[in-house]
């Protein structure tokens, strides 16, 4: 139950999504951030379009001072 209460607190909403940074998806599966963003570009056909985007500056901004999020990354929906 613990393990599922840390992955619920790394979901965050953004543009009425809930979604999830690509440094919280790489630490949850034991790779470096480079290396899962990596292989989803070298495998992009297998993922819907909308799997991943790139927050906007001031979407960026305001996730991260309401979560305490400090590196910027890609953020990827649940």
């Amino acid at each position: 139950m613990e393990q599922l209460q840390v992955i619920q607190s790394k979901i965050y909403e953004v543009r009425g999504q809930k979604v999830m940074l690509d440094k919280d998806l790489a630490e949850l599966y034991q790779v470096t951030t480079g290396n899962l963003n990596k292989a989803v570009k070298r495998n992009i056909k297998r993922f819907p379009p909308d799997f991943m985007f790139q927050l906007t500056d001031e979407e960026w901004e305001a996730l991260r001072f309401q979560n305490g999020i400090i590196k910027q990354g890609f953020i990827q929906p649940e």
